[in-house]
């Protein structure tokens, strides 16, 4: 079959397989070309598929040759219709790292559930043992709790309503945007999703099954943004989560740190995603960052990140904030990216968008997510909806 892109909202419905494992060797190559280091050789991560999660595994694999245990939750092909793009880059990795001799096995379902954790507890004591490093990156809509109740993430405002520049990813205009504020049940459920509470119970199931290691790190992604997205973001209903992710990171600190548990959060730059896509005035900020931050060789992708996470932030003692959070935002926050943005954010309109801002490197992540837009691939060709 001969899949193209098809776009239906903010998500595209189809990947490509071999766009996929294009994607997830590209990766694999710049992490090579990195370097090795002494590391975690058990690894966890919960959110494996897509994004940080995936160059997560990536990084851990090929910097600490590491065998790594990845939990997903994602969709085969069903014979007509492709499989989620986080399914074939699943595969894409296995497929190379057992290539390369590292053990790499992954576990789909939902990482919310109590069956899930309990397969991956046993996965652990059969396979590998212990772990030393457990990487939460879990993005979800919603949570089915185990009593069956259902909480769904809300993208919105708190108190007041919000009116900003954005932009209609569908015509690439420049426009106006409101997002209204969330009720307390919407705050309250987001916290549930997008919080981390979630965290705390894998943490504390992997310890009461006794297979952490003696000094175990776990890490936590999130992200806060400038001032100018505030109030879609941080201090949104997806910021008041990401608090929570945080408060979560301290008690963990507390409540384990006589059996050596190092818990951080990692605090990330701004990347398209298919959340992000969502989120109205943060993809007109997110297309402007990308060309500030491109003129002045400071961009990265999440790969790019997530080795410096390893490679940097990582190295012996954490380098963390005044508040413990590890920065991997510092780039994006610097005065002079930040103060250009401002500048640019000002004069954007429809007519100069692709002037003052990398709409084309936009979309080329937004497409690159679903294994479509790269060079290499030859998307003419027939291919196996299967893998």
């Amino acid at each position: 079959m001969i899949i193209e892109p098809k776009i239906r909202d903010f998500i595209c419905t189809t990947a490509h397989p071999t766009g996929c494992v294009q994607n997830v060797k590209n990766q694999i190559e710049y992490t090579k070309k990195q370097g090795k280091k002494e590391g975690p050789k058990n690894v966890l991560i919960i959110g494996c598929s897509t994004g940080y999660g995936l160059a997560s595994r990536i990084a851990a694999t090929y910097t600490f040759e590491a065998a790594t245990l990845g939990v997903m939750f994602e969709k085969p092909s069903n014979g007509r219709r492709t499989a989620t793009a986080g399914y074939y880059n699943t595969k894409a990795f296995e497929q190379e790292a057992n290539k390369d001799g590292f053990y790499a096995k992954t576990i789909n379902g939902d990482a919310f559930s109590k069956e899930v954790k309990e397969e991956v507890i046993e996965t652990i004591k059969r396979d590998l043992g212990t772990i030393d490093m457990i990487i939460y990156s879990l993005a979800a809509p919603r949570r089915k709790m185990d009593d069956g109740t259902t909480y769904a993430s809300a993208l919105k405002t708190v108190g007041e309503t919000f009116s900003n520049k954005s932009l209609n990813l569908r015509t690439n205009e420049v426009i106006m945007a409101s997002i209204e504020p969330a009720t307390e049940e919407e705050i309250s459920s987001t916290v549930k999703v997008m919080g981390g509470e979630d965290w705390k119970n894998w943490i504390e199931a992997l310890y009461h099954a006794n297979v952490m290691s003696e000094h175990v790190t776990t890490i936590a992604y999130s992200y806060i943004g400038p001032e100018l997205t505030y109030p879609v973001y941080y201090e949104g209903t997806i910021g008041n989560a990401k608090k929570h992710l945080y408060e979560t990171s301290n008690l963990l600190n507390t409540m384990w740190k006589e059996k050596g548990l190092t818990a951080y959060v990692s605090v990330n730059k701004a990347l398209v995603t298919q959340s992000s896509a969502a989120i109205p005035i943060v993809p007109l900020y997110i297309a402007l960052l990308y060309r500030v931050m491109k003129d002045r060789n400071l961009h990265e992708g999440c790969i790019e990140q997530i080795n410096r996470l390893f490679h940097e932030k990582l190295n012996g003692e954490a380098i963390v904030d005044s508040e413990g959070k590890i920065r991997l935002d510092d780039f994006e926050l610097r005065q002079d990216v930040q103060d250009e943005i401002k500048k640019r954010w000002e004069l954007v309109t429809t007519e100069n968008v692709k002037e003052l801002s990398d709409i084309d490197g936009y979309w080329k992540d937004f497409y690159q997510i679903f294994g479509f837009g790269f060079d290499e691939v030859d998307y003419s060709q027939d291919v196996d909806l299967e893998m």
